[in-house]
């Protein structure tokens, strides 16, 4: 049982769920899109994603206890400058072009991270709500944009709605992760539930939830495709809905992130049996 926990808690706090629900996104958009697979992009991405989100969670903890670090901070560091390698290797294998539209989103990462700000005092994440914005925006260009421009397809108009709908559902799924950190943030950090308080949150989730659902049916998708996406829809709003203050470990961090893998599964699952 112990090596069972310890286990979950290095796939978790490693960054290794959340990049399989990041890759899980760029397959959506293949399908809506009718892209081929790409491995190369696709462990980019993966990989890429692990090494921006431990950098992000970690940064500013190794550099405060740098001579003392506990030993699964440790393992996480050692396996954050492999992933960073491995991202690099795959990088060789992306074109040019693609590698430019990565650019600014990484460099948003960065910036939410290290403060350069108010006389570098303050990051993005420090701005009021700002940090929801960014965190949406990289999540909407790497799994809508990025895999629509190593493709080469043209920008339309089924591009652009893919990509608010997937910047507005991810603004969607990190109110569980604000609502949790409500006792932790400091007061200076406004996020929306801090603002608005819970309740309020839950129905803001709910109303933009509404909106990607009327893009869903804006776009030239099959019926069964617009099924999933409503066993989706009920998915996220009750994840929203549930969310409170004192929630368990996991709801967030597992249960949460998972919903983006399930919306994949499911599309999946349809595709093997038509």
């Amino acid at each position: 049982m112990n090596i069972l926990k310890s286990f979950i808690g290095f796939y978790l706090n490693a960054s290794i769920h959340v990049a399989l629900a990041v890759c899980a996104m760029v397959k959506v958009t293949r399908y809506y899109l009718n892209i081929s697979d790409d491995p190369y992009l696709d462990f980019f991405i993966f990989f890429g994603t692990i090494t921006g989100y431990n950098f992000v969670k970690y940064a500013g903890v190794a550099k405060l206890h740098h001579r003392s670090l506990t030993r699964n901070l440790q393992k996480i560091q050692i396996f954050s400058l492999c992933s960073f390698i491995a991202m690099l290797y795959f990088a060789d294998y992306v074109s040019f072009k693609t590698l430019l539209y990565v650019l600014p989103f990484s460099l948003l990462t960065l910036f939410y991270a290290i403060p350069f700000l108010s006389g570098f005092a303050r990051n993005l994440r420090q701005v009021s709500y700002l940090k929801i914005i960014v965190v949406a925006l990289v999540w909407a260009g790497f799994t809508v944009l990025i895999p629509s421009v190593n493709s080469n397809l043209p920008t339309t108009y089924i591009t652009l709605l893919l990509f608010l709908q997937r910047f507005l559902i991810v603004v969607v799924l990190i109110f569980p992760f604000d609502i949790r950190d409500v006792k932790y943030d400091a007061i200076s950090l406004q996020t929306i539930p801090k603002k608005i308080g819970v309740q309020q949150t839950k129905r803001m989730g709910l109303g933009i939830m509404i909106i990607t659902l009327l893009i869903q049916y804006a776009l030239p998708t099959p019926n069964a495709v617009n099924s999933i996406f409503m066993i989706f829809f009920f998915l996220v709003v009750i994840a929203v809905m549930r969310a409170k203050i004192n929630q368990s470990k996991y709801y967030s961090s597992f249960w949460v992130e998972s919903l983006p893998i399930i919306w994949w599964l499911l599309l999946l699952g349809y595709d093997n049996l038509r």
